[in-house]
């Protein structure tokens, strides 16, 4: 065991942990919001762009480009959430604007209901848009540049504020996923995408892959992905790989609500490949006492952020 069994030390590593983290969101998360800030305003002007300033939303135009629906949902007052947008409008499937949302439109529906479902939408956003934030729309004269530049500002914020929680956990993986390259990189191993979900022993050894599907399931009908999976230079042909899930939190509460989804996975992964998968956590952040003693009352080891030498342990 790695850190699983060392439950006097939890409480210093806690401690350090909760500093790191704090010690990245001060730095490094302002600028993490401000990037999707930036987009998020470039996302808005294009919809009022090609709504002439939400004077002629339209089925047509919704068709045109569904990723609109984002930004046009936070262009009422109040912003609605998906759900709501969805309950209002009496739309039929939920998917359909999470598929808008993506970028597409639904293709197992005729051509006639889509015009209708489109219709219902926006109908909707049009009834409650914001004329405090839209003032030109109780006038006849358009826009000048700067009410459309303030109008951006504002729907940006209500859009990013909707998904803040998401961009710094992006951020937070994108960077616990470098530091895990540039530590195995440094040893000698070549990030190399591994193809095959259902023969991971298949793996070359040297090798590490992001974000790797791995075919779970009675009939392996699930692909499960995992954060990174390491052939170590030294493993024997045959072998399974090491298995890491990266987790960060920013408080204590959310990370008790989820602590059954590691479990869950590993129990998954130890139904395909037996008890003794390789699979371990890397974690950085708020993971208290009661967080741990779970984990490991369910035979999960980790590994934190502050010590990713002990990685040097698995063989690596």
């Amino acid at each position: 065991m790695l850190n699983a069994d060392k439950v006097t030390e939890w409480q210093d590593d806690i401690v350090k942990s909760v500093a790191l983290y704090n010690t990245w969101f001060l730095k490094a998360a302002p600028k993490a919001y401000s990037d999707t800030r930036q987009s998020a305003i470039d996302q808005v002007r294009h919809a009022l762009t090609i709504t002439d300033s939400m004077r002629s939303l339209t089925p047509t135009v919704l068709a045109s480009d569904p990723a609109i629906i984002s930004p046009l949902r936070m262009m009422t007052g109040p912003p609605l959430a998906r759900d709501r947008l969805i309950g209002l409008g009496g739309i039929k499937s939920g998917s359909l604007i999470r598929r808008m949302e993506n970028g597409s439109l639904p293709t197992r529906i005729g051509q006639g209901e889509l015009e209708i479902e489109l219709e219902k939408i926006c109908l909707i956003i049009n009834r409650l848009l914001d004329k405090d934030v839209l003032g030109w729309l109780d006038g006849s004269l358009d826009p000048e540049p700067e009410e459309v530049f303030t109008a951006a500002m504002v729907v940006a914020d209500r859009l990013c504020g909707s998904v803040a929680d998401p961009i710094i956990r992006n951020a937070q993986e994108q960077r616990q996923l470098a530091l895990i390259g540039e530590y195995l990189e440094k040893r000698g191993y070549e990030r190399k995408t591994h193809s095959d979900p259902e023969a991971l022993s298949k793996m070359s050894s040297g090798t590490y892959s992001f974000r790797q599907a791995v075919s779970v399931g009675p009939d392996n009908n699930v692909n499960m992905p995992i954060d990174v999976v390491i052939q170590p230079i030294s493993r024997r042909g045959g072998e399974l790989p090491i298995l890491l899930e990266c987790k960060s939190a920013g408080d204590f509460t959310n990370t008790n609500k989820r602590r059954k989804e590691e479990a869950q996975k590993f129990n998954q992964l130890k139904a395909k490949f037996g008890e003794d998968v390789p699979f371990y956590l890397f974690l950085c952040g708020y993971f208290d006492a009661g967080y741990l003693g779970y984990e490991a009352a369910e035979g999960i080891d980790w590994i934190w952020e502050h010590r990713i030498d002990d990685m040097d342990k698995l063989g690596l």
